[in-house]
């Protein structure tokens, strides 16, 4: 959108198209140009950018620890260890304040979300306008930098988080375990007669249960984001608007920032927290 004029809501729309590839309605598969060919695409389509950010930050966190793992020293570490060790050691703190049970995997998932996840909220401090003049220049249409502002990853996280919890809740519990807590709580009675008036009740409460689980998890960070996101283009919108509103702006920009800041970082603690205690209720079993 450099060197054109545009009103506001079509500068608006613009920041929040992902960068679609699918197949047309005419069976042509390519990278969406306009907002309607990208809803035209339909669910069997990818979001380069989302996907693209997402992987590059994953490896970056890859790198960057085991970087710190191999050069990690007995003597007087340098800041980057330091910080990393501090990490490390909260984040296992928080397994073991929240945690029960006895699993290997637990601790490093929750290290790798909670970096994982910050390291995308952390995308959002970063220039709204650098993403889609980026993919100008490269002949592009659309750039979003921010993945969890994008259903499709916060909705995968979650789902993977939900597979584990389902496999943990039946290989802990076995299937019969699993099946009775779907089915014999909250409402418990002695009686034959009375089990089987409660089943259908037990069955409808916990099946309900169960799956607001990954959906709440992975739609509030989207919508946490989300909201941000659209509160840094709005105040990127002021700056056309006058040169008073202008000023204006600059300062809600440093001191959304600012509050941002913790937010992208209460929500990266948030999704790893829930995480952990959903762990923790899978492998807890229930008499």
């Amino acid at each position: 959108m450099t060197g054109e004029t545009h009103t506001s809501s079509e500068y608006i729309t613009h920041h929040l198209q992902n960068l679609t590839f699918g197949r047309l309605a005419d069976g042509t598969w390519t990278v969406a140009h306009t907002a309607e060919q990208a809803k035209e695409m339909g669910f069997w389509s990818l979001n380069l950018d989302s996907l693209g950010v997402s992987i590059a930050l994953g490896v970056f966190f890859l790198f960057l620890f085991r970087r710190v793992a191999k050069r990690a020293t007995a003597g007087v570490p340098g800041g980057l260890q330091n910080f990393v060790e501090w990490v490390v050691e909260f984040i296992d703190g928080a397994v073991r304040g929240s945690f029960s049970g006895r699993n290997a995997l637990v601790a490093p998932l929750a290290l790798t979300i909670f970096f994982w996840v910050f390291l995308m909220n952390f995308m959002d401090l970063i220039s709204i306008d650098y993403g889609p003049k980026a993919a100008e220049l490269s002949g592009l249409h659309f750039f979003k930098l921010v993945p969890s502002t994008d259903p499709n990853i916060t909705f995968g996280m979650a789902l993977s988080v939900f597979a584990l919890v389902l496999y943990y809740s039946i290989k802990i519990k076995g299937v019969g375990g699993f099946l009775g807590e779907l089915t014999m709580q909250p409402f418990q009675a002695k009686s034959i007669p009375m089990k089987l008036l409660f089943l259908p009740i037990n069955l409808f409460l916990e099946t309900v249960n169960l799956i607001s689980k990954p959906i709440s998890l992975s739609l509030r960070l989207f919508g946490n984001m989300y909201a941000g996101e659209m509160i840094f283009i709005l105040i990127a919108v002021m700056y056309g608007a006058s040169l008073l509103l202008g000023s204006f702006a600059g300062l809600l920009q440093v001191g959304w920032a600012i509050f941002h800041i913790l937010i992208i970082t209460l929500q990266a603690f948030i999704f790893m927290t829930l995480t952990i205690v959903y762990l923790d209720m899978a492998h807890q079993e229930h008499h």
